[in-house]
């Protein structure tokens, strides 16, 4: 969930954006986090190692005359251009490093909780036939070290080529990790609205205008008029209008079946077949619709079937009706 995510308009639209896994977040969290260590190490070793090399031909450089002067300055200027390079290397390190952290975050609250009704959605990835792209595979074996042991193989040349490596490795990690962060941008669990507190719940409730019992398909968050209704993924806007029952709605399309919708709003900002991001401002609360107060509705949708938000916000930590809180309000 490819690359950048302007570049994923394709696959939300055809329903083929993928989710984080268990297996999937925990494999990357893991080899991300040793490959980044590795590589901070490696450019240490292979710099100082290339260092303690270059000392004897600066130490007898006066010996040497003009020879070992020469060789001298181009090893210095050698090394200057290798820390050079390890230091463009270190603020891609930082950055992944954070992100690793989050998806690992994400992974334990993956881990500790399955959304009831739907436990296989969240985490299974989306699945393709093998004409859809090429495909991939071969015998795993051990990855290549970018540093090798041996002090003997130390000359300028192939430090270069472990400091190439290096920057290779790190690129392919960016790759891995970008793949991740998009399956992350479209999944429904970030908090729909600045502010509110929970409303009527998911599930079996008395409805607030007949005053008996029926179904709720949704998650209301009680909140005032004009509070920014944010999207909780993600994704391209499937409807923006009026709905019956909902009023003014949203409905957004994240790819792999999920839907999220967002009703009762006093004013739509969006317009169907736009992107947008995790968060972005769609919509305000209002009282729209079939609806006793200002709150807002927040439906997900699981391949055509109303599935209880709260288990998706509580992922993300963002936010956790409390089973006992808020009356009805529409």
């Amino acid at each position: 969930m490819k690359m950048p995510w302007s570049s994923s308009v394709d696959e939300l639209s055809s329903g083929e954006t993928r989710f984080v896994t268990h297996r999937a977040a925990r494999r990357t969290a893991m080899a991300a986090a040793c490959v980044a260590t590795a590589i901070a190490l490696a450019g240490g070793v292979a710099i100082g190692r290339y260092s303690g090399t270059a000392a004897a031909p600066a130490s007898t450089g006066a010996g040497s005359g003009a020879a070992g002067e020469a060789t001298h300055h181009y090893v210095v200027g050698e090394i200057g251009r290798m820390n050079a390079s390890i230091a463009l290397l270190d603020p891609r390190i930082e950055r992944l490093v954070s992100r690793i952290a989050e998806l690992r975050q994400f992974d334990q609250r993956l881990r500790a909780q399955t959304p009831r009704g739907a436990a296989a959605p969240p985490a299974a990835p989306a699945t393709r036939s093998g004409d859809d792209e090429g495909g991939e595979g071969g015998p795993a074996l051990a990855p290549r070290r970018c540093v090798e042991a041996s002090a003997a193989r130390a000359n300028a040349h192939a430090i270069n080529g472990e400091v190439d490596c290096m920057a290779a490795t790190l690129a392919a990690l960016e790759r891995s990790v970008a793949e991740h962060e998009a399956a992350w941008d479209a999944f429904p669990g970030r908090r729909p609205t600045t502010a509110g507190r929970p409303g009527s719940p998911f599930g079996n409730r008395l409805d607030p205008f007949t005053q008996r019992l029926s179904f709720h398909p949704g998650l209301d968050i009680v909140a005032p008029t004009g509070t920014p209704i944010l999207a909780a993924a993600g994704g391209r806007v499937i409807f923006a209008g009026v709905k019956s029952g909902y009023g003014n709605a949203v409905e957004i399309d994240h790819g792999n079946g999920f839907v999220t919708r967002y009703g009762h709003a006093s004013k739509i900002d969006v317009q169907v077949g736009q992107i947008v991001l995790p968060r972005e401002h769609i919509a305000d609360v209002g009282s729209t619709g079939r609806s006793t107060g200002p709150h807002l509705h927040f439906e997900v949708i699981v391949k055509g079937v109303q599935v209880d938000p709260d288990d998706y916000l509580a992922l993300f930590g963002a936010y956790r009706a409390e089973s006992a809180a808020g009356k009805g309000n529409g």
